[in-house]
């Protein structure tokens, strides 16, 4: 500085004061750029100098507002503050623009530092003291500034960073709003779907709830009436029982006063006929003769009918069965009589046999038995014919035989009261003969159409077949077609008692050959068909029809008639549609396609009930 000051003297040569205005050119250049770039006029002397340089400090020395503004306003005042030669070894970031500008205004400064030379050297040097005083500062200044904006250039960093994961946390919290707002619209659409369900359960609750309230009501009132009405059967069986003894005492004593006047009119007609003895017999003899007019008494001429009859019907009736259709052949007399006039002659003779009813309780009960195989004979000629229509003598036949013969002798006279006072009665249905019983219980069978004399019937054959003598008649009197008949009958109440005989036949014993030969037909496999595919029956009934179609499984030769009727299909269907609940009605299924040969062996529970 002192040399600075000492070349800048008023005595100093011009050649001296040029070499020294080139050696501080660089740093006047620099100074004039300074004064240029904050608005000073060139031609301001010293002092106004001094105050722009401190108003400069000043404003370095205030508090800075913002980072940004800080940070341009330093890299200005430093850039434009300093010397050349001092700014190039630390200022960087002078853009191109400035440097340009600064040559422009540094050859401007150069002709401006000519045209100013008043300005003493000294107090060039003191500017420049101050303003190195100054750019030390700016320097110090500048470098906090750059660190401060590197932590605001990181922390720029972090918060953009931050900003781009709230923003996809909004997106995420968006996506779960939007999904949020479908399971609520789904779980609303569920809680109504709920809602209208519990609705009608409930409601279908309170209409189950009405209906048993209903049910037990009438149920009640039918457990009420029931009571009242075992109460009057009790009353009424009391004064039945009541009614009875008084009616025997009442026959009782009838009967004596009958005797007391019989004996007391005999008496009288002893008294009366004394004088004449002639005219009774005439009136006995008359009485005995219209008797023996209404029945005959010849002996011989009953054992004569009865052989007779015994003989025709053990010749029709023993007669073999044809093969082809299980049907009786023709039949063969000595005559060559055909089937035709076989069936008119007995369609002639039959009511002629009905007449003879009221006789038999006259006759001996050999004859009866052999009037019943007769008739039972003609019975089964008579269905062979489709023309032939007895309905009215076929329903009298079978009321005589199921309710019995009544004999009443007529009492015209005294005497005939005396002699024949008793009833006789012929008993055909209810006789304790097995096999007159067992023939009328089949003649019934054919005849009668009433259903409660058909399921007595049925179960008084189901009793005698209990017996093996039973059984033998049974299949002596080929009565297979005689419940077959019954079993193709719309009447379920008969369908039970017809296989339950069937059952009885099936059992493991003699007799079981015999029975499944005379059931392997077409007729009977055509009505097991139609009872398989009824809808309608009963699982009971089924059971036991499966118990009799699995012994007849047994037997190759009935797999043709099996496939005949497509009962292997149907079997299979009633398979997949039975409850298995009915395991005795499954294991007799699949025993029945396991012979047939349609499914394979397979095993079944022990604790299955079987019954039948």
């Amino acid at each position: 500085m002192e040399d600075l000051r000492m070349s800048t003297s008023p005595t100093s040569s011009p050649a001296g004061l040029r070499r020294q205005q080139k050696k501080y050119a660089f740093p006047l250049q620099d100074l004039l750029k300074v004064i240029q770039d904050t608005n000073w006029d060139d031609k301001s002397n010293i002092s106004s100098s001094d105050s722009s340089l401190i108003e400069t400090q000043d404003e370095d020395e205030e508090p800075i507002n913002t980072a940004q503004n800080i940070s341009t306003r330093t890299y200005i005042e430093t850039d434009v503050t300093l010397p050349s030669h001092l700014i190039a070894n630390t200022c960087t970031e002078t853009s191109g623009e400035v440097c340009g500008l600064g040559k422009y205004k540094s050859r401007k400064s150069e002709n401006s530092f000519a045209k100013s030379s008043f300005i003493l050297p000294t107090e060039v040097g003191d500017i420049y003291d101050e303003l190195f005083g100054i750019y030390q500062k700016l320097q110090q200044e500048r470098l906090s500034q750059q660190e401060y904006s590197l932590q605001l250039k990181k922390r720029e960093k972090y918060l953009r960073q931050k900003e781009e994961m709230l923003f996809k946390h909004q997106n995420t919290l968006g996506k779960i709003k939007g999904f949020e707002e479908v399971l609520h619209a789904k779980l609303r659409i569920m809680k109504e779907q709920h809602n209208a369900e519990m609705k009608q359960l409930s409601e279908a609750l309170k209409e189950k709830t009405k209906e048993n309230r209903r049910l037990k009501s009438s149920f009640d009132t039918l457990k009420e009436m029931n009571d009242s009405l075992k109460k009057q059967i009790n009353e009424v069986s009391e004064q039945n029982k009541q009614l009875e003894a008084q009616a025997r005492k009442v026959q009782s004593r009838l009967e004596n006063l009958q005797k007391k006047h019989a004996f007391v009119t005999v008496q009288k007609c002893k008294e009366t006929s004394q004088p004449v003895r002639h005219p009774k017999p005439q009136k006995t003899e008359r009485a005995s003769a219209s008797l023996k007019s209404k029945i005959p008494h010849n002996v011989q001429v009953y054992e004569l009918l009865t052989l007779l009859m015994d003989w025709i019907s053990d010749l029709e009736i023993s007669r073999p069965k044809s093969e082809e259709n299980g049907s009786r052949e023709k039949s063969v007399c000595i005559n060559q009589l055909t089937t035709q006039s076989v069936q008119e002659k007995c369609a002639k003779i039959l009511p002629v046999v009905v007449e003879q009813f009221q006789w038999t309780p006259l006759q001996s009960p050999k004859l009866h038995f052999s009037l019943i195989k007769f008739v039972y004979w003609i019975l089964k000629q008579i269905e062979m014919g489709t023309e032939i229509t007895m309905s009215s003598t076929l329903r009298r036949l079978g009321e005589e035989t199921y309710k019995g013969v009544t004999y009443r002798p007529t009492r015209e006279t005294p005497l005939e009261r005396i002699t024949n006072n008793k009833t006789k009665t012929a008993l055909f249905y209810k006789s304790s003969s097995l096999p007159l019983r067992f023939l009328s219980t089949l003649v019934v069978l054919k005849t009668v159409t009433q259903v409660d004399y058909l399921a007595q019937a049925l179960d008084t054959l189901c009793m005698d077949l209990k017996s093996d003598e039973g059984r033998d008649l049974f299949l002596k009197y080929d009565a297979v077609e005689i419940v077959l008949k019954l079993l193709r009958q719309s009447n379920r109440g008969l369908l039970s008692g017809v296989l339950d005989i069937m059952l009885q036949l099936s059992m493991e014993t003699r007799f079981f050959t015999p029975f499944v030969d005379s059931c392997s037909n077409e007729s009977f496999f055509k009505v097991c068909a139609a009872l398989l595919r009824d809808n309608k029956v009963d699982v009971q009934i089924l059971e036991k029809l499966s118990v009799v179609l699995q012994k007849l499984s047994k037997i190759k030769g009935n797999k043709k008639y099996f496939e005949l009727f497509s009962i292997p299909q149907v079997i299979q269907e009633m398979q997949r549609t039975t409850n298995p609940d009915h395991a005795f009605l499954v294991i007799n299924l699949n025993s029945i396609l396991f012979h047939l040969g349609y499914t394979k062996p397979c095993t079944f529970p022990s604790n299955v009930n079987t019954n039948y």
